[in-house]
């Protein structure tokens, strides 16, 4: 193992300890997160939530570049990989980093080794762990993962509702924006909570978001064998989409997602792999068809759009958030194709990938010749 790779270990196993010092006592970090709202109150209260952004879909589908390209805009607050693992007490914590020595941030490739660099400042998903504090059946995939209108958790929806204001005011934004994937299934819930938010739905052509979706499970496999520190830290932030701990999400079909598992079970990624874009997919224009107010307050983001016309779908999305349109070149510069992999599979393997995802494919405008 070379010097860097030992420092990343080291970083990752550090890391680790303290997240597990958070999340094995959330019960007092959550006091801990009443008593900073109580002293931020007055100023909490002067803070609106005004038309949050989540960004939510199936991983590799463009949510980690639309989330660093609206971070790119001063108005919007997001978590960022500092926030780790403190999450509870935001504003506390980005007082107490002021206070300590600064160190020159160079950028490095994230673990997915997708191009895409990073710095301990950078913008990432880090709402999850607040949503396992409330609700720990979320990552059982035995049973429904979905959260609709008909939810109530008043303790919840405050605490997020705290949470998002000390954001805005710890990095001095006007608007909160998230990337949660696994927000997926839970739209409605959010729509109910907060009813002038906005939601971006990514979503990508099957076989070169499969090819996508296989190709980081099996880093992730790799990476997990040779260093027990990243998987367990991938645990405790709650991601469980590619890995020695893989789980989908589970929308409510108990037998679609035994399918996928016994897919995965036997070895046929590919076939697992589309059986799960359809079935998270298919939940999606269910959902989208049966709510027209919550339709209109979603934004399908083609992943083939986003990098081959980004300007246009860069307008639209400026359009579908209220940000000013002169924005749009702005954010769709450097948007482009990936290039660092090539999209190999057997025949057998484009056949199980059109079979099991065609029907759910047709519903988004897609057809059997949108391969990338």
């Amino acid at each position: 193992m070379d010097a860097t790779a030992k420092r990343g270990t080291r970083r990752t196993n550090g890391s680790t300890v303290l997240a597990a010092l958070v999340l094995n006592h959330q019960a007092a970090w959550r006091v801990l997160s009443g008593w900073e709202s109580r002293l931020l109150a007055n100023r909490l209260a002067a803070t609106p939530i005004d038309r949050p952004v989540f960004i939510s879909g199936l991983a590799r589908a463009g949510t980690t570049i639309l989330l660093r390209k609206l971070c790119e805009l001063p108005e919007f607050a997001a978590h960022r990989y500092s926030d780790f693992p403190f999450l509870f007490t935001p504003y506390a914590w980005a007082l107490l980093r002021r206070l300590m020595p600064g160190s020159r941030q160079v950028p490095r490739e994230r673990m997915h080794q997708d191009g895409i660099m990073v710095t301990t400042e950078s913008p990432e998903a880090m709402e999850e762990m607040l949503w396992m504090a409330f609700f720990p059946q979320l990552h059982d995939s035995a049973v429904s993962n979905a959260l609709d209108d008909r939810v109530q958790r008043p303790e919840f929806e405050c605490f997020l509702a705290e949470h998002i204001r000390k954001l805005m005011l710890t990095r001095g934004g006007r608007r909160y924006v998230s990337k949660n994937n696994y927000n997926v299934t839970r739209l409605s819930y959010l729509a109910r909570m907060f009813p002038d938010a906005r939601f971006l739905l990514p979503i990508r052509a099957p076989e070169a978001h499969v090819a996508s979706l296989m190709k980081q499970h099996r880093l992730f496999c790799q990476i997990q064998h040779e260093n027990e520190a990243a998987r367990q830290h991938l645990k405790l932030v709650g991601h469980f989409e590619f890995g020695l701990d893989r789980r989908p999400i589970n929308p409510g079909d108990h037998d679609a997602i035994a399918a996928v598992e016994e897919c995965w079970r036997r070895g046929e990624e590919a076939r697992g792999w589309a059986k799960y874009w359809a079935l998270i997919y298919r939940h999606l224009a269910d959902r989208l068809e049966a709510d027209q107010e919550l339709a209109r307050r979603c934004l399908l983001v083609r992943y083939e759009e986003l990098c081959d016309h980004a300007s246009a779908t860069m307008t639209a999305v400026c359009e579908h958030i209220g940000v000013p349109a002169a924005q749009a070149e702005q954010l769709a510069s450097g948007l482009h194709q990936p290039d660092y992999y090539a999209v190999r599979f057997t025949d057998a393997e484009r056949f199980a990938i059109a079979e099991e995802t065609s029907a759910v494919a047709s519903r988004f405008n897609y057809n059997s010749d949108d391969r990338t």
